[in-house]
């Protein structure tokens, strides 16, 4: 039910993408070397992982996503997520060793998570991201969720400047109501960083913006991924209708 084939154009080639569920340790295993090779060999995270696999303890309670090129088989892309039974198995969201999460409780019995998501940089355009954004909002139609929630990532190579700047220009047309505002154990410091930067949107921020997803609060600091991590938010209900048709069918 999940499969679905996606022809796209790349140096000069038709490469078919296909979206499944991991169904074995060894296709969760694939998604974690996938990780494992973005957050650490490429971005320089402090992974807890061995045996070149971004492994940590939430990875047992999520369903993993994945996108596959055809021809190859090969893991090209992944989002993991955490349902609100199997986040109770977990003892909570991941998100929650970020934030404090009180005032988004109410709708938990409502809400998945997703996070490590990750693209392989031979891949790294629209069409792959399209094929895992449909997955989750058919993940969500599926079980009758109505919220997304997952940390957003902007790196932290520069101190936390551009994060602050990304947030300032962010919070005026993007942050949530106040009822759905979120607040970081670890945040930055932004009354001492520059807010001022000219500074271009991550492309995955982005993308859940012109979705219709919330910007909950300030930055906090993952010192793991050294990166500011914001709480984004989408309702199913808020998608924005140019992609309703696309993503709800």
């Amino acid at each position: 039910m999940f499969e679905k084939q996606l022809a796209l154009t790349q140096n000069s080639q038709q490469k078919k993408l296909y979206l499944s569920l991991a169904r074995s340790s060894a296709e969760v295993a694939e998604a974690q070397r996938l990780r494992y090779k973005v957050f650490a060999e490429e971005m320089g995270a402090a992974l807890s992982g061995t045996g070149g696999l971004d492994i940590d303890g939430f990875d047992t309670y999520c369903d993993h996503l994945l996108v596959r090129e055809s021809a190859t088989n090969q893991v090209v892309g992944t989002y993991r997520i955490l349902c609100p039974h199997q986040a109770n198995e977990a003892g909570g969201y991941y998100s929650a060793g970020e934030f404090d999460l009180s005032r988004l409780a109410h709708l938990f019995k409502s809400t998945v998570e997703v996070g490590r998501a990750c693209v392989h940089q031979n891949y790294r355009n629209g069409g792959t991201i399209t094929m895992l954004w449909a997955g989750l909002a058919r993940y969500m139609q599926m079980h009758h969720y109505e919220y997304m929630i997952g940390c957003a990532s902007v790196p932290m190579h520069d101190g936390g400047h551009m994060a602050a700047s990304l947030y300032h220009k962010l919070k005026d047309e993007c942050l949530s109501p106040s009822e759905y505002r979120v607040f970081p154990h670890n945040p930055l410091p932004m009354a001492s960083l520059n807010k001022e930067m000219q500074i271009v949107c991550p492309p995955l921020i982005k993308g859940y913006l012109r979705l219709g997803a919330y910007i909950c609060g300030e930055p906090a600091w993952d010192a793991y991924f050294n990166s500011a991590d914001m709480l984004v938010m989408l309702p199913l209900s808020r998608i924005n209708s140019r992609y309703a048709s696309h993503f709800l069918k």
